[in-house]
């Protein structure tokens, strides 16, 4: 017998609540069904997987819903058939979620608009599976766990885990093998509601790993003002989004930063808390600042080849527990990043840059010399002057870039390309972090600013000799060095990450921003990851073809910050174009199609939504649109 494959399951149709480190996935009427990713989750486990309702039976049809705030939705619904014989439904079912600090609360109100009592019987049904979220993705489930009911509550208890359902008025309750069952039998008189409040609460003792929670003082990002309503609908959406997804680092309580998105990626990462950051400098510099202070607690000390830690490495993720998915497994604490080191490095320069404050960052100045060390030592395994990471297969991931696909890297011909790897945009994060640590010391007084002015000079002669092809697409900088060096052929959105660096002359800017303006990069909704007329090109692949928000805004601040900003406007716009698609929600990726073809903004099914760096770069495009400057938007100078 063949074994079964589970696939991962889908998000793009599922209605978002989040209030970090919570979050709620449900269905457009509001119902959570067990099947698929729906459910309440709380620290990376799924604490309720059903809560379904329904009136003498009858499941409620979808009228509306709509998601003001990120952590409240509100659904409208008709029981079509019951009470009042007319064409028109007469029972109306309100359904309203909240998410608190702790609990989740769900309120119901049946309406009776007809003009003849009714009398029904309305059932929940809640059940839970305590699922671990790599058991929700990889689609294998364990079963729902038998409850306990009791007068006003159910509860379900495994493994220290114990979550309690309770509500309100005096129904009838029993346990099924695998769920709680209420039923309330309700009279409504012709114009009369009736309502009641269902509270979930999880709880865990002895719970140990990374468990971050909301801050006490969460940072307030400033809102864009703008009369073009669409960049003002992104900015407020995003920045609701953002709220819901702040965390604060446990060990520092003061130390903000944005989990990476929901539901799979609900803690800390490197690279993705650190460009979200950055994006939203002009939003808020305490975000930046306490990026920076929970990625430097956690800077890598020694050798380790299981985590990939090396002294001054910045992580990649970490988590409560070992992350654990089909041909894939993670420790909870892992460095497997080639980028996240100098993209803090980047980061501490801008929030020096926005502010001129030494005092702020002085304390940072161990882990700022530590991770120069770290981009021009470990960084550099084979000595050649370039970063470049190995990878792994099935121990790590493969791909230690943005891409990190195991797929995310190929030829312009459609092939793989072979590892080690060496990405030609972490060449120029390490430019820029090498310019930018080098202000940093000299703001700082310290020694050692020109040794990293000298070093960031002789990387741009490398990159120059090594990285620029010239072929049938063009001139321009290949995507990677592969593990024979040679330069893998083929125009992705990679080159425009370099952009802003310094390790282009103007005239090199100038032929990157022609090409990331061009039909086969810009799909009119945002960058292709890889053009259209490559043969790998496939615009609903992971990294291959479609459209990252967070991509695409790189590229329009780099391009601003070497003074193209009419192709700036051009992919910002079509970020705009996107965002409306998406009632403004901007998700983690989506499809590749041609606005110019006339084909509609595609959903990449299992996209997560909301992604913090996708949030953030609605938010800052919004900025640029309206006129608000941004540190991104200014070169690093050599």
């Amino acid at each position: 017998m063949a074994d079964r494959v589970y696939l991962q399951p889908t998000l793009h149709e599922l209605v978002t609540v989040l209030r970090a480190p919570s979050a709620v996935l449900g269905a457009a009427d509001g119902q959570l069904r067990a099947e698929g990713a729906q459910g309440f989750y709380r620290d990376d486990r799924r604490v309720l997987s059903q809560l379904e309702v329904d009136v003498d039976g009858v499941a409620p049809t979808r009228v509306a819903h709509r998601t003001e705030e990120a952590e409240r939705a509100r659904f409208l619904c008709v029981l079509r058939g019951l009470g009042e014989p007319s064409a028109d439904p007469k029972l109306h079912l309100r359904r309203e979620r909240q998410l608190t600090d702790t609990e989740l609360v769900e309120r119901f109100e049946l309406i009776n608009s007809g003009a003849t009592p009714v009398t029904a019987n309305v059932r929940i049904t809640a059940a839970t599976d305590l699922a671990a979220i790599t058991a929700v993705k990889s689609g294998a489930v364990p079963r729902a766990l038998t409850p306990t009911v009791e007068k006003s509550f159910a509860r379900w208890e495994n493994d220290g885990i114990r979550v309690e359902l309770r509500f309100t008025g005096d129904p009838h309750q029993e346990s099924a093998v695998d769920a709680a069952v209420i039923t309330w039998q309700v009279l409504l008189e012709p114009g009369a509601s009736w309502e009641t409040e269902v509270v979930v609460t999880p709880s865990e003792e002895g719970a140990d790993g990374f468990l971050p929670r909301r801050p006490a003082n969460p940072p307030k990002l400033t809102k864009i003002v703008t009369t073009d309503h669409r960049a003002a609908r992104l900015a407020e959406r995003g920045l609701a989004d953002l709220d819901g997804l702040l965390l604060a680092d446990p060990q520092q309580p003061g130390a903000a930063f944005l989990a990476a998105g929901s539901p799979w990626f609900f803690t800390l990462f490197g690279r993705d808390s650190l460009w979200a950051a950055r994006l939203l400098l002009p939003n808020n510099r305490d975000l930046a600042l306490g990026t920076l202070w929970a990625l430097a607690a956690r800077q890598g000390r020694r050798e380790d080849p299981v985590t990939e830690e090396q002294p001054g490495k910045i992580l990649h993720e970490v988590r409560r527990g070992e992350l654990k998915l089909p041909g894939l497994t993670l420790p909870p604490l892992y460095y497997g990043s080639v980028d996240s080191t100098a993209l803090w490095v980047c980061l501490l320069h801008d929030l020096w840059r926005a502010e001129q404050d030494t005092e702020r960052i002085r304390p940072l100045l161990p882990h700022l010399l530590a991770a120069l060390e770290w981009i021009a030592g470990p960084g550099d395994a084979d000595g050649d002057g370039f970063c470049e990471y190995a990878g792994s297969d099935g121990a790590g991931l493969a791909n230690q870039g943005w891409k990190d696909s195991s797929d995310g890297v190929r030829w312009g011909d459609g092939r793989i390309a072979s590892r080690p790897l060496a990405l030609c945009e972490v060449q120029g994060y390490a430019h820029a972090a090498a310019l930018g640590g080098a202000e940093v010391l000299d703001a700082l007084g310290e020694p050692g600013g020109q040794r990293w002015r000298d070093w960031a000079a002789a990387l741009r002669e490398r990159f120059r000799a090594a990285f620029w092809v010239s072929d049938k697409f063009g001139r321009y900088p290949a995507i990677a060095l592969d593990g024979q060096k040679r330069a893998v052929t083929g125009p992705s959105s990679n080159m425009g990450h370099l952009l802003g660096t310094g390790i282009l002359s103007s005239e090199e800017a100038e032929l990157v921003a022609e090409i990331l303006v061009r039909k086969d990069m810009n799909s009119g909704y945002g960058l292709r990851t890889l053009s259209a007329d490559t043969a790998g090109y496939n615009p609903l692949s992971y990294h291959c073809g479609s459209v990252w928000p967070h991509d695409t805004a790189i590229a329009v601040f780099g391009l601003l910050a070497e003074g193209h900003e009419e192709r700036a406007r051009v992919l910002a716009e079509g970020l705009l174009a996107a965002g409306e698609a998406f009632d403004y929600r901007l998700p983690e990726l989506y499809g590749g199609d041609s606005a110019a073809d006339g084909d509609p903004v595609t959903a990449y099914p299992a996209a997560c939504r909301p992604q913090a760096w996708s949030a953030a770069a609605g938010v800052a495009v919004a900025g640029f649109l309206a006129g608000q400057p941004h540190p991104m938007a200014r070169p690093v100078l050599a």
